[in-house]
């Protein structure tokens, strides 16, 4: 089987259903004060561990966002990266109570059990 980073259209599709179509973030109520009210309109899935971490496109590393979410996410500036994350592990862990973020990687010597 191919590895993917991005989430195809088939796991995108699952993920929005199983999150109800809403952004984890805006359900929540979490840093609402966007400027243009458009970007929480935008449904986007947001990854866990980035693909440029080698982060795979599988359900278990993927979470609905909005684009202003995504936004807050990515930007470092904002400082709010490690709490996202934090309520991003602990959703998608209600749902996969097995979850694992190393097996969220993509590493090709796996086998190998590297640590």
């Amino acid at each position: 089987s191919k590895v993917s980073f991005n989430f195809t259209q088939e796991v995108a599709e699952r993920i929005f259903e199983r999150d109800g179509q809403q952004c984890l973030f805006c359900r929540l109520g979490y840093h609402m004060e966007c400027k243009s009210p458009m970007l929480l309109q935008i449904p986007d899935i947001m990854h866990f561990v980035n693909k440029s971490q080698n982060g795979l496109g599988i359900e278990e590393n993927g979470v609905t966002g909005c684009r202003y979410h995504h936004g807050l996410l990515d930007n470092g500036h904002a400082g709010l990266r490690d709490e996202m994350l934090g309520m991003m592990e602990a959703h998608l862990r209600e749902h996969y109570p097995e979850w694992d973020k190393s097996k969220l990687v993509y590493n090709k010597w796996d086998f190998l059990n590297f640590e």
